[in-house]
């Protein structure tokens, strides 16, 4: 881990700390919750690192990292700390030069953080690509990344079909605004994916057809089945999924002619 931050669990405190502390009059950093230095499979076809950021709007009970959730979780102590552990971070970039491809940033969602722009910047100024994980809930962010070309990959987020969002992603999402994430994607991102994460209980087999015809013309979508790791957000998720299961082959064939690559992961 870089480092953590524990404050009260509110919109209003989060981004009031990050305001505090990283304004740019002072410097342009951005609160990272922990670091993995390689991953093979985080970012496709490239060797990366994979910066993990605290927060997320959306509370889906599967999941598998519900530390990055609650942004209570994470304490900072002062701006002394915390501009130091940046330095470490971009320290720990200049000897990865040459070494690693990428980055991906992951969460939590990424997009909360006020500096993500600012902060991707600097690393596409050392010649790292850059993968962005998201949940699509802040599609003006995605459009100025798009759009000033920051972003090489972007991996978005399908929770389940329209009508079935508020009970996988936990919270009532303003699907207005993941339609409109998803047509940014598809019209100014250089590569990209959406994805699912299948979770038997939670999804129908019936709505994937219905994700199919959403997602019809874009370049790829990732099936992925979830998998109980021993540490999920919502324990209680685990009775109403036991014993449930779909195929994911079939649910494959529903995006075969639809999206131009389909994968299961």
């Amino acid at each position: 881990m870089i480092w953590r931050y524990r404050r009260k669990e509110t919109k209003e405190n989060f981004e009031a700390i990050v305001g505090k502390y990283f304004s740019l009059k002072v410097f342009v950093f951005m609160l990272i919750a922990g670091l993995q230095k390689m991953t093979l499979i985080d970012y496709p076809g490239k060797v990366a690192a994979t910066v993990f950021t605290p927060g997320c709007n959306f509370r889906c009970p599967f999941c598998h990292n519900p530390e990055l959730v609650h942004s209570s979780h994470f304490t900072v102590h002062g701006n002394e700390q915390v501009e130091k552990r940046m330095d470490e971070f971009f320290e720990f970039l200049e000897m990865r030069r040459g070494k690693l491809d990428g980055i991906c940033i992951t969460g939590g969602e990424p997009t909360l953080q006020p500096n993500l722009v600012e902060f991707i910047k600097k690393v596409k100024g050392l010649g790292f690509a850059v993968k962005l994980d998201s949940n699509g809930t802040r599609p003006g962010v995605l459009r100025k990344l798009l759009k000033s070309r920051l972003v090489d990959y972007v991996a978005m987020d399908i929770k389940a079909s329209p009508e079935n969002y508020a009970r996988v992603c936990g919270v009532e999402a303003n699907l207005e605004k993941i339609k409109k994430s998803v047509e940014l994607i598809r019209d100014l991102a250089d590569d990209y994916e959406f994805r699912t994460t299948v979770v038997s209980g939670l999804h129908s087999e019936e709505e994937f057809k219905e994700i199919a015809d959403w997602l019809s013309g874009s370049r790829r979508y990732v099936l992925q089945a979830f998998q109980d790791q021993g540490k999920i957000l919502d324990p209680k998720l685990r009775k109403e999924i036991a014993g449930k299961s779909i195929d994911l082959e079939k649910l494959k064939s529903f995006f075969v002619g639809k999206v131009r690559e389909v994968l299961i992961h």
